[in-house]
């Protein structure tokens, strides 16, 4: 379903757009089940994964909810991320970052998991699901064109030229290979910046999150085959490789 020229740009730039890929309905039932879910976890929300100052975090949201099962299969942006990873791929976490209004909750910039491509190419590609609109003053993603080609991590307070900012409104996704030096940018606005984090990896590295660990027994029961796929249910290197370093992984937005 991917055009020849969104196929290069993600190969080329590490970045992808896809503008109104959500419809207003499904981005407010997003952000209806995420507010609720802060609501009940409070100043615990975020803590299976991370929690850090300038932004409120949520993270194992394939236990949350019907909605967050059925996002991680979604066929458009599998494409897109077999594009960057080729087909042997699964879930490594589905998290919920929102820049807190008026914070410093502008991030470094990093690679994902702290990883770099190997003799096996990419191993790790991210989308970024916007449930705000993205502006240039309430924290949007900031991304460095190309520079997953360039096979090293980005020296701490690096300024680099060439950065973008990638702006956009609520329901367009952004899939990113996430050897791509990026980061978030500071909130200066009066109201929260929400996004989805669903994140992949390749199927021989350790998940964020091992997933078979952290989603309970009935969800796992009612999932989709591809669901389950996704989550390396079945797949015995996963279980495996939890046990060398699931939750390791380094700066993710």
């Amino acid at each position: 379903m991917l055009t020849d020229t969104a196929r290069r740009q993600l190969e080329e730039q590490g970045f992808l757009a896809l503008p109104g890929f959500l419809s207003e309905a499904v981005v407010e039932r997003f952000r209806a089940r995420v507010d609720e879910l802060f609501a009940l976890e409070g100043d615990g929300s975020g803590s299976e994964f991370k929690q850090e100052p300038g932004a409120r975090r949520l993270a194992n949201m394939v236990d949350k909810g019907e909605l967050f099962e059925k996002v991680i299969e979604t066929p458009e942006i599998l494409e897109c991320i077999e594009t960057v990873l080729g087909p042997d791929f699964k879930l490594s976490s589905l998290n919920v970052r929102s820049a807190s209004p008026q914070s410093n909750s502008g991030q470094p910039l990093h690679v994902d998991s702290g990883e770099l491509p190997d003799e096996h190419g990419n191993s790790v590609c991210n989308s970024v699901w916007m449930l705000d609109d993205f502006t240039e003053q309430n924290g949007a993603l900031r991304v460095v064109p190309g520079s997953h080609r360039w096979m090293r991590k980005p020296e701490p307070g690096a300024k680099v030229e060439g950065e973008v900012l990638v702006t956009g409104k609520a329901g367009t996704v952004v899939v990113m290979n996430a050897h791509v030096w990026h980061g978030g940018t500071d909130n200066r606005t009066d109201h929260p910046r929400r996004a989805m984090h669903v994140y992949y990896i390749r199927g021989d590295k350790p998940q964020q999150q091992y997933q078979k660990q952290w989603v309970r027994a009935e969800v796992q029961a009612r999932l989709s085959p591809t669901g389950r796929k996704l989550l390396a249910l079945d797949d015995p290197r996963n279980d495996e490789l939890s046990a060398v370093g699931s939750g390791k992984s380094g700066f993710m937005k």
